[in-house]
């Protein structure tokens, strides 16, 4: 009836996108902290949505359906809603411009070639490490750097906000390894989650 594959292996990615969407209306409406809230709480929607959907049943039509709906997703939730924080948050000179500009092409070459390689994988055997920096990492990296706008001037934390986007861009595509988490690690990051989540809404 509708274009698309719908079912419960992309259930987390969709609530993601949701809560990007939301995070980017907070972010042009003056209400930062609500945006850093849903920027953490889609990266752990992304961190959970992969492992869901290996729980599922799927054919390899929906399998190549959620490789790409993934990268879309991130898209959304790791760049697109960053840049819309970053602009909420007055950095808006022209070379914060500039910097968005860099930073998404280095995100969306590494969405697409990462991409390309898992079409061409011929299982889901699971990796131990990832090769750059992957974009979903940006959810707890800003969320938590956010923090420093408390205890920073304004120009300096304009400053450093400013250059760890240029950062975060150059590893995206730099041939780094990166630990995949992995078991407990899950656990680790869900409570890191709900420490960011949490002092974003008190001390936020």
């Amino acid at each position: 009836m509708f274009i698309g594959i719908y079912n419960k292996s992309i259930i987390l990615t969709y609530i993601g996108v949701a809560l990007a969407v939301m995070g980017i209306y907070f972010s042009f409406t003056d209400s930062i902290r609500y945006a850093m809230l849903c920027l953490a709480i889609s990266g752990v929607c992304d961190l959970f949505d992969g492992m869901v959907a290996r729980r599922c049943k799927r054919t390899e039509e929906e399998k190549l359906f959620g490789v790409e709906i993934d990268s879309l997703a991130d898209m959304m939730g790791f760049v697109a809603l960053p840049i819309a924080v970053c602009c909420g948050l007055g950095l808006t000179k022209w070379y914060n411009v500039a910097i968005y500009i860099v930073y998404t092409l280095a995100a969306i070459s590494r969405l697409g070639y990462f991409n390309i390689v898992a079409k061409r994988s011929a299982t889901e055997s699971p990796v131990r490490y990832y090769t750059g920096l992957p974009v979903t990492f940006a959810a707890l990296i800003f969320t938590t750097a956010w923090f420093l706008s408390f205890i920073l001037s304004d120009s300096i934390f304009a400053a450093f906000y400013s250059l760890l986007m240029l950062i975060m861009a150059l590893l995206f595509v730099l041939k780094i390894k990166v630990p995949k988490p992995r078991g407990i690690a899950y656990v680790f990051l869900g409570l890191i989650a709900i420490i960011v989540c949490c002092a974003i809404i008190f001390v936020g």
